[in-house]
């Protein structure tokens, strides 16, 4: 193909600071340890990460009656529920808790919502493991809900609540700013008394990709986001791609590349899911150079330097 054709990445893309401190709290844990080192839920979602962990001795599992009592089991870095954490030391297991800080950071202005005598409201996608631990944070009073699922517009235009002006709101942590923004406003526009969180619930690190993938959309006729399709953060950069009129695919790695893509295209961007690695994101540019001779730049971008404490109880093992 022509020379002409250009690629280039956005900035940020890929790892953010509690992705990295997951999966080094599971290779702290099998240096230390041994395997094999139980895992609930894939730490992060990327397939390649979890394979990579595999090989070096850790078990994901999804349910904790899979782990061995007495043994080593980490929390995922979407968070769990009060009933994991219960049935965990219940049975005597040793935890390493990687839940990302921001996701726990959710959990506790939840708690801070219900002792205040709050229902509250979740904006999130049904089944993610980050909405089921945050939701797992509040028990049902008197049989009815304490919390509520909200996934769309539509969702709050059906939702009924025992009191409306006793509502709060919180977020997943990786949801489309965008999306996020139009569900906020049918919530207020029902529940006009209804309390935000004290502070943004959408991390820094999908705040930061989202607004580069709007940047890198502007000079580009074809987007690729890098990461796994159970990746929420990954799926919602396609979407801003997408949504500002640019055609869009995601692929897991180079191997998922369709050439017809790129057939007509003169600018191609490249970005990455925060649980998404660099190397994925070099072998990508790796074939498309060898489909088109493109050259490579890389937009400038915020520069992240956000850095999580590992677990103490690991550290000081």
């Amino acid at each position: 193909m022509a020379s002409d054709i250009n690629i280039t990445l956005a900035n940020p893309r890929g790892f953010c600071a509690g992705v990295d401190r997951a999966i080094i709290i599971v290779e702290q844990a099998l240096e230390k340890f041994g395997a094999p080192i139980y895992v609930r839920h894939e730490v992060v979602h990327n397939k390649f990460v979890v394979d990579e962990l595999k090989r070096k001795g850790a078990v994901f599992i999804e349910e904790l009656d899979e782990v061995p009592t007495g043994n080593t089991v980490i929390f995922s870095a979407h968070g769990v529920s009060k009933d994991v954490r219960a049935d965990a030391e219940s049975r005597g297991l040793r935890v390493f808790d990687a839940t990302c800080p921001l996701v726990t950071k959710v959990h506790v202005e939840v708690a801070r919502m219900l002792a205040a005598g709050r229902e509250i409201i979740m904006i999130g996608h049904k089944g993610h493991p980050e909405v089921e631990g945050t939701m797992g944070q509040v028990q049902a009073s008197d049989g009815k809900p304490s919390m509520y699922l909200v996934e769309t517009p539509d969702d709050v235009a059906s939702l009924e609540v025992r009191d409306p002006a006793k509502l709060a709101y919180v977020t997943q942590t990786t949801l489309s700013i965008d999306d996020a923004a139009s569900i906020v406003s049918a919530l207020k526009e029902k529940f006009p008394q209804i309390s935000p969180p004290r502070s943004d619930s959408i991390c820094y690190a999908t705040q930061n990709r989202q607004d580069a993938v709007k940047v890198l959309a502007k000079d580009c006729d074809l987007v690729i986001v890098v990461g796994s399709p159970n990746s929420s953060n990954s799926n919602r950069l396609r979407e801003v791609a997408q949504n500002q009129g640019i055609e869009s695919y995601m692929v897991d790695n180079a191997t998922h590349l369709d050439p017809s893509w790129i057939i007509g295209k003169k600018r191609i961007g490249i970005s990455a899911g925060a649980s998404a690695p660099e190397v994925l994101v070099k072998e990508v540019i790796a074939k498309l150079q060898l489909l088109t001779n493109a050259e490579v730049n890389e937009l400038q971008g915020v520069i992240e330097n956000v850095v999580f404490q590992l677990p103490r109880n690991l550290t000081a093992a």
